[in-house]
């Protein structure tokens, strides 16, 4: 039997995007969110969820650009100071001692260390309440070369993406490979 656990905000995973944006003096920041995800495959559309008290809020606001930077599970401790300080306080960049790279394409940064990049244009803004939805148009996506197989396909067991539990507050990495989509379902 299923116990009713209320109105949470709580389903598995959620990513840990890392989003970059400009100040507007043109210091480099960014910060950890997981309310987000693809929200659309044409044209291609990431969507993530901020405060309005966020420093990055104002930022995608004025820049109308944005980055999805990806932590893998060797940059957790930076990942999460990401979300536990404020850029209009502090150089998140200096602190970690990682590298902010100007994208080709948006007017927006992302960690040079990361191996899985994304590079937004703004293309929506839908007020929610308590955050505020921003949907990025992907004008690009850059890996590392050491995360690519053959044919282009990414090696998420390469990449090492944090995923983050709501409920507990903890951060995993992705388990073994289960099984191929719209495939193991024709088993039936």
């Amino acid at each position: 039997m299923k116990k009713s656990l209320g109105a949470k905000t709580l389903v598995y995973p959620t990513p840990v995007f890392v989003v970059g944006t400009y100040d507007q003096e043109g210091k480099p920041n960014v910060m950890t969110a997981s309310w987000g995800g693809i929200c659309c495959s044409q044209p291609p559309c990431i969507a993530v969820s901020l405060r309005k008290a966020t420093y990055t809020h104002g930022n995608i606001l004025a820049r109308k650009a944005f980055t999805i930077s990806i932590p893998s599970e060797e940059h957790i401790q930076e990942a999460n100071y990401f979300g536990l300080v404020s850029g209009r306080n502090e150089d998140k960049f200096a602190a970690t001692k990682l590298t902010p790279v100007r994208a080709e394409l948006v007017n927006a940064p992302y960690v040079k260390e990361f191996l899985l990049i994304v590079e937004c244009k703004l293309v929506h803004v839908i007020e929610l309440g308590l955050h505020t939805q921003f949907v990025g148009e992907v004008v690009d996506v850059k890996a590392e070369d050491s995360v690519i197989a053959k044919g282009g396909l990414l090696e998420i067991t390469k990449i090492k993406p944090l995923v983050f539990a709501p409920d507990t507050q903890g951060y995993y990495g992705i388990g073994k490979f289960v099984g191929k989509a719209f495939s193991v379902g024709k088993r039936i």
